[in-house]
């Protein structure tokens, strides 16, 4: 593109007309966002409803892949919504998409749940999140061209900023009313209805969004190509079928958004997630630290859009990815220490040896949570990495199971295929031993309480010598009769063993510490301000990177096809790269039994971009766009 002096308009203030184009334009585009992000805000509760019938791992990974599929579709949504743009215009193109996304989210609120339903559910959700990812696939591009081709020539960095600043606002957005509402029904409510309000609050949004935009116009570089006829009849083939247009999305794609979209993810969502999934914080206090660390965090992108109009885009873009480079993995080990310090130590001064036989050990990489292991030695690891245990495997005899070596106490494994219709008990011994044995050796694991029908009684106390209990001070105290029917429907009971019990009811014993074992973060432990200040580091990385980048990619394209252009490259890299890091690095964690070792995934990428953007990418602020 052409290269003009970028000092005309550089020095002026905002116009009035100009305030209210960014205005309405990040107005509309923060509903937006806030509509998409609920889904990751609130993944927690969405798993329980749609995806009940799996384990807690599996639910966690499937509800992170449904998260993602929203992503994986966003580029479909820039080739259809880009065309459309470059074709009827920009402001009723995202005024389309805005529908779309309004009307999808409503509908999850009042979605039934998988208990419901049954697997029609999360057929539901995945496709309402697919209609949310194509609206979204047409929004950014035509809300990003709109207010760059309303700036005036060196000012495009700073204007467009404002859109930068609407993803993390709709997440700040998503995040104040989440608490707000959860605060006001109570944890409890919340979690059985109450997460469900804030997608039904997005038909409001919806109707105020869609006002503001009927009031703006359509942006003068596109009016004023329209009116020479100037306009590409075929946006798609003349953006990616000539080399001439194609190397800029491929570079823009590879050089920048790419790594870009592995930052905003990393720093954001995978920070939120990492801190309720893996370290166990409380969701409520997690959301509160990353809503600070946004409110803090959030004017960088404002900053370091006007800073680019100064410098270029290129040197903070490149800037932000070599510091994410570097310092991921002391930050995301800071987040530990500060978050869940009795996690932080059980992992320096305890680790796990598997003794096992080579040739039972195969790598574990299940991103669909839906893999089987049956031999010893991987039912052994896939235990450990569940609980984030460091582990080691050491070469043990040909043919022999393998056992688990924590602190003095040695567990031992049981292939599964072997063990045949015992696995079950076998399974539930081996966790258990497990956990007592990470407890013991300072892992923070929680024993709750257990729910124990009369019958059971004996057998109980019998495998759970530990907890001292005898069998008549049980029976003394205050055991409550519940109906046969609904201690087999609570799964306490079998059906043949109702039948043998030949009672309507029993006395249910409640165990304190004899139940399930969970790994928490104590809160009077969690240090705040420690936590906020690396989510705020991480924030500002997202500003660096994702501040000035809408500019850049406004500036690499002609009007004619800058809609379509600039859409597919930022949704490709955002949409697939990024949307797919909280999947991935949870994945890649679980497999390697590294809490950490996912965040190899956002460091190669944003590598990747700042090695290929310092060689190929050129300064762009510069560029006449209306060329």
């Amino acid at each position: 593109m052409v290269n003009v002096a970028a000092t005309h308009g550089a020095s002026r203030g905002m116009t009035a007309e100009e305030r209210k184009v960014i205005f309405a334009s990040s107005l509309g585009t923060v509903f937006e966002w806030y509509d998409f992000y609920l889904y990751g805000s609130l993944a927690l509760y969405i798993g329980a409803t749609f995806f009940s019938q799996y384990p807690e791992a599996t639910r966690n990974i499937f509800t992170l892949l449904a998260f993602a599929a929203g992503f994986l579709v966003r580029p479909f949504g820039a080739l259809v919504f880009g065309r459309l743009g470059d074709l009827v215009g920009r402001k009723y193109t995202f005024l389309v998409t805005i529908l779309i996304m309004g009307g999808s989210t409503f509908l999850v609120g009042i979605l039934p749940g998988s208990a419901t339903i049954g697997i029609a559910a999360p057929i539901i959700l995945i496709l309402l999140r697919m209609l949310q990812g194509l609206a979204l696939g047409g929004e950014y591009g035509g809300a990003a061209t709109y207010v760059a081709e309303h700036a005036p020539p060196g000012r495009r960095g700073f204007y467009t900023s404002w859109i930068q600043t609407t993803a993390t606002m709709g997440l700040f957005l998503s995040l104040v009313i989440i608490l707000a509402i959860q605060t006001y029904l109570g944890r409890d409510e919340f979690a059985a209805w109450g997460w469900r309000i804030p997608f039904l609050l997005s038909v409001l949004l919806l109707g105020v969004s869609v006002w503001i935009r009927m009031q703006m116009n359509e942006s003068p570089a596109f009016k004023k190509m329209k009116e020479e006829g100037t306009q590409s009849k075929a946006p798609i083939s003349e953006a990616f079928g000539q080399w001439k247009n194609a190397k800029f999305a491929i570079l823009a794609l590879f050089g920048a958004v790419a790594g870009q979209a592995v930052v905003w993810y990393c720093g954001q969502f995978y920070a939120l997630f990492f801190l309720q999934n893996v370290l166990k914080v409380d969701a409520q206090a997690a959301n509160i630290m990353v809503a600070i660390a946004l409110a803090l965090g959030t004017l960088f992108f404002v900053v370091f859009g006007w800073l680019s109009d100064k410098i270029g885009r290129k040197p903070i873009i490149m800037a932000g990815l070599l510091l994410a480079v570097v310092t991921y993995f002391p930050l995301f080990k800071a987040m530990t220490w500060a978050g869940n310090p009795a996690l932080a130590q059980a992992q320096a001064t305890v680790k796990a040896v598997v003794t096992a036989d080579p040739a039972d050990c195969n790598f574990q990489f299940n991103p669909t949570g839906t893999a089987k292991f049956t031999t010893s030695c991987d039912i052994a690891t896939a235990l450990l990495t569940r609980n984030s245990v460091p582990y080691e495997v050491v070469a043990g005899a040909a043919g022999s199971a393998a056992s688990i070596k924590i602190g003095d106490a040695v567990i031992q494994s049981y292939d599964s295929v072997k063990a045949g219709a015992d696995g079950k008990a076998l399974d539930s011994a081996m966790q258990k031993s497990v956990n007592v044995a990470l407890h013991a050796a300072g892992y923070p694991l929680v024993r709750g309480p257990a729910m124990v029908p009369d019958v059971k009684l004996n057998a109980f106390i019998a495998a759970n010598p530990e907890l001292g209990l005898n069998a008549q001070a049980v029976r003394d105290g205050a055991g409550a009769p519940v109906p046969v029917d609904k201690l087999v429907a609570d799964k306490l009971l079998t059906k043949d063993e109702a039948a043998a019990a030949g009672v309507q009811s029993m006395p249910v014993y409640t165990i304190a510490n004899g139940g399930a074992f969970k790994m928490v973060a104590d809160p009077a432990q969690v240090k705040w301000v420690p936590l906020v200040a690396v989510l705020t580091v991480l924030v500002i990385y997202v500003t660096m990177v994702y501040g000035p980048i809408a500019a850049m990619l406004v500036e690499m394209f002609p009007t004619r096809i800058r809609y379509t252009g600039m859409s597919l490259p930022y949704h490709i890299g955002n949409g697939w790269f990024g949307g797919l890091l909280p999947a991935t690095a949870f994945a890649m964690s679980a497999a390697k039994g590294d809490i950490y070792y996912g965040l190899w995934y956002p460091i190669i990428i944003a590598g990747m971009s700042f090695v290929i953007g310092m060689i190929f990418l050129k300064e762009t602020k510069d560029n006449d766009i209306d060329a």
